[in-house]
């Protein structure tokens, strides 16, 4: 009996788009199954919402650092619902765009929940659709630890659709999107504490990144209780009470928990139908994104190797030509040096290895460090700063981390992440002419270097 389609990708996020619309491009018989929203974490309630949240709460800043060229800035005012309406009107645009992708690609929309029922068939509802393999691109959700009053807490999707902006915030967690979240909302006028259960937040960052951000939120505003775990929520008559394992007792309009986020596999495999999952709940894949179970595929965050958009789009093109391609990937995707920003108050960029990793895989390393005051706060009193480290083996002389924390960083990183990927070493950085006056051209005139042996 022949299937109705060669593959049936379940999730239109980032790698599940990608991959459907290349595999058709191949000339393979797709369908997409998607029950949410087009675009998936990233487009409705992750990178793009944040971005545009981020540009919103650094609003204010601008007004204070205009008056120190000369603009008089008085009177403005602040609309959370006019920033989070526009907001979803672009998010809305940006769901057509994917519908509209998929159809000029020839790929089958099928709408609802779509769950694994064995080999080679996938149910929609009532439906029974039949394809020759399978892939699982569905992403991840929003991990909520159980304890004493964890109905009265928010998560992070929560914050692009609050009815009002709240006054007095607390964000629990320690990760790049509980930082995130705590730079957006204390940039838009809310008092801000974030709790984390540990002694410093951003854990597999760079250290000195770390903290220097903490040191920077901390000196513009943001409270951070560090080695402090919430143990208890009540509802009280003037907001939340949080209870937390110093003994402590807080009261907050909102909580927002942003404690990591775990594969989304609700109801999507029939008893007998599920593959192999790691101590994580990740499903576990082969070097082909195929899991334990023959002509069954997953990739993006559902397998927890890197949750970056980006990486699920290069897997999800990767996966659609070893399938379907003439041209076969001529070897397994490279997870190295892949490039990521954290939208925090300070912006984080990063390619490459910490010193920690350096150390544990070069033994003798050079560490460049550089802490400044960009110049466009040099004609006030704002004490905003930035920092820049670069890592280098000392054996190769080849740059193996770059990290920045500060004003662009992103869009510093991008580039470089490009001459370290290509192997450059810091002599090939010391012979690139810097532009003046940037931020950026710090990374090519470092000279002072600290020796550090594991």
């Amino acid at each position: 009996m022949t299937s109705e389609f060669d593959l049936v990708v379940i999730g239109a996020g980032s790698g599940g788009v990608r991959a459907a619309r290349m595999a058709a491009g191949h000339g393979a018989r797709v369908a997409i199954v998607e029950e949410r929203f087009f675009g998936g974490t990233c487009v409705n309630v992750g990178c793009v919402p944040k971005k545009l949240f981020s540009y919103g709460s650094h609003f204010p800043d601008e007004f204070a650092l205009a008056e120190d060229y000369g603009y008089s800035v008085s009177g403005w005012d602040f609309d959370w619902a006019t920033l989070r309406d526009n907001k979803s009107r672009e998010i809305e645009r940006l769901n057509g765009i994917y519908r509209r992708i998929l159809d000029q690609a020839g790929v089958t929309i099928i709408e609802g929940h779509g769950r694994v029922e064995g080999p080679g068939k996938v149910s929609v509802g009532e439906r029974i659709v039949t394809t020759d393999k399978i892939l699982v691109a569905v992403g991840g959700k929003p991990f909520v630890p159980e304890f004493p009053g964890n109905d009265l807490i928010r998560i992070s999707d929560d914050l692009f659709y609050l009815e009002k902006l709240p006054k007095r915030v607390a964000v629990v967690g320690g990760g790049y999107i509980a930082t995130e979240f705590a730079g957006i909302l204390k940039g838009l006028g809310c008092e801000v504490t974030q709790f984390y259960r540990r002694e410093l937040f951003l854990r597999g960052f760079d250290r000195d990144i770390r903290e220097f951000v903490a040191e920077q939120m901390a000196e513009h505003g943001t409270t951070l209780r560090f080695n402090t775990d919430v143990i208890r929520i009540e509802q009280g008559e003037g907001g939340k009470q949080l209870f937390t394992d110093t003994w402590d007792q807080f009261e907050f309009d909102e909580v927002f928990y942003a404690t990591g986020r775990v594969p989304l596999l609700d109801n999507l495999f029939a008893e007998d139908a599920m593959p192999a999952l790691n101590d994580g709940g990740a499903i576990v894949v082969d070097e082909h994104y195929e899991t334990s179970i023959k002509g069954l595929f997953a990739l993006g965050d559902v397998i927890d190797r890197l949750q970056l958009t980006p990486v699920a789009l290069a897997e999800g093109m990767w996966l659609a030509a070893y399938l379907y391609g003439k041209d076969k990937p001529l070897a397994p995707l490279d997870y190295r040096n892949v490039a990521t920003a954290v939208f925090s108050h300070p912006n984080i960029g990063t390619v490459g290895m910490t010193q920690e990793e350096a150390l544990a895989h070069c033994g003798t390393i050079r560490v460049y460090k550089s802490s400044f005051r960009p110049m466009r706060y040099t004609l006030g009193n704002r004490q905003v700063r930035s920092m820049i480290k670069l890592i280098v083996d000392d054996a190769s002389d080849r740059v193996v981390g770059l990290h920045i924390a500060g004003e662009d960083a992103a869009e510093i990183t991008q580039g470089f992440a490009v001459a370290i990927k290509m192997g450059a070493t810091k002599a090939d950085f010391d012979a690139t002419v810097g532009i003046h006056p940037t931020a950026a051209e710090e990374l090519v005139t470092l000279r002072q270097g600290e020796l550090v042996t594991a």
